[in-house]
């Protein structure tokens, strides 16, 4: 199959798991702020990796993947109905740090930038 097709399934398959995530699933251990970072398909489609970014406290990622691997099968079954693929792949949901570590850089640029300023002030 070729790599260009898998590319637009896992793009599309990320939009609408993070959209069901947002709008349908109701687990009070998903955290507010989540979002689906990536999303990878097999060649044969039959398995799919989400990779969930949380912002918050280890114990907040523990039991967002904790709810989302219990509502894979809603997650699964929505997902089925809307697109048009002859296999559901099966979700595997991993966490990914990226936001987390995005913020963390930012801040030392904002402090280095301010450290500078100060340089220049004096």
């Amino acid at each position: 199959m070729a790599r260009y097709r898998i590319n637009r399934i896992s793009e599309e398959i990320r939009k609408e798991v993070s959209d069901i995530i947002r709008n349908e699933v109701k687990d009070p251990r998903i955290a507010e702020i989540s979002s689906v970072v990536k999303a990878e398909v097999t060649g044969d489609l039959r398995y799919a990796r989400i990779y969930i970014s949380v912002l918050g406290s280890e114990e907040q990622r523990n039991s967002t993947l904790e709810g989302l691997k219990k509502a894979a099968g809603f997650i699964r079954r929505e997902l089925g109905h809307r697109l048009d693929l002859r296999y559901t792949p099966e979700l595997q949901f991993i966490s990914d740090h990226s936001i987390e570590y995005s913020v963390k850089i930012s801040q030392k640029l904002n402090e280095l930038n301010l450290n500078q300023e100060d340089q220049n002030d004096n």
